[in-house]
């Protein structure tokens, strides 16, 4: 029975293990701060990130557990999405877009339900010990989730004739992400793209009623 869901789960089974296996080791080995400087515009620099994904917190302790609660009930809820539409034996490339939108939303929970069980805090200067005899440095669901990937793609000032940010500072693009976010982000963008070829098919019940009505149209020719 597996076999019918194996492009699902060799996607999002894909996703979480690069996605952890490089949290995993810049958690491990790494305090805050630049890991490597690939180029100027890419870099692997290290931070935590308690809330949203793409670096974005809200709502304090309290954001923080809701957005797990939320995170966990989404994934539930991905879980049967896609059993659903294997089933209706959608377009495979839609099938492997809500894959990467389930692996991403999945990747991000493992950070904040257990590397707060199995790290201590990690600092500037420190880096994190792995499972402290002292505890982890939070409860279960209010970890962080560790980010790596930084494309400052430009950075500097902004011409003087632009108006009211003329003059000021500006980078493009400033947020730090990891591999789940791209899973999720790629997964939205992909589908966006080409939902005119993913969402062409004809619905199950307009299927059934045009087979429901031929015989009847056929039977009145006949008359």
């Amino acid at each position: 029975m597996l076999r019918k869901y194996s492009l699902p789960i060799i996607t999002a089974l894909s996703v979480l293990l690069i996605d952890q296996c490089i949290k995993l080791f810049i958690k491990a080995n790494y305090p805050f701060g630049e890991v490597f400087r690939i180029t100027d515009w890419f870099r692997i620099t290290f931070t935590e990130n308690p809330g949203m994904a793409w670096g974005l917190e809200f709502g304090g302790n309290y954001g923080k557990i809701i957005l797990s609660v939320f995170r966990v009930l989404a994934v539930i809820a991905g879980a049967f999405y896609i059993r659903k539409i294997v089933n209706d034996k959608e377009h495979k490339g839609f099938i492997v877009c809500v894959s990467l939108i389930l692996a991403g939303a999945l990747g991000n929970i493992l950070d904040s339900a257990f590397y707060g069980l199995m790290f201590g805090e990690t600092t500037d200067y420190d880096v994190a010990v792995f499972m402290p005899p002292n505890g982890g440095y939070a409860p279960f669901l209010k970890g962080h989730v560790v980010d790596m990937f930084y494309f400052p793609i430009y950075q500097g000032r902004l011409p003087d004739w632009i108006p009211i940010f003329g003059g000021e500072y500006f980078e493009f693009f400033n947020a730090i992400f990891n591999v789940a976010d791209m899973a999720i982000s790629f997964g939205v963008g992909i589908i966006l793209v080409f939902q005119s070829k993913f969402f062409t098919k004809t619905p199950h019940h307009i299927e059934n009623l045009a087979e429901s009505e031929t015989p009847s149209s056929n039977q009145s020719t006949e008359n």
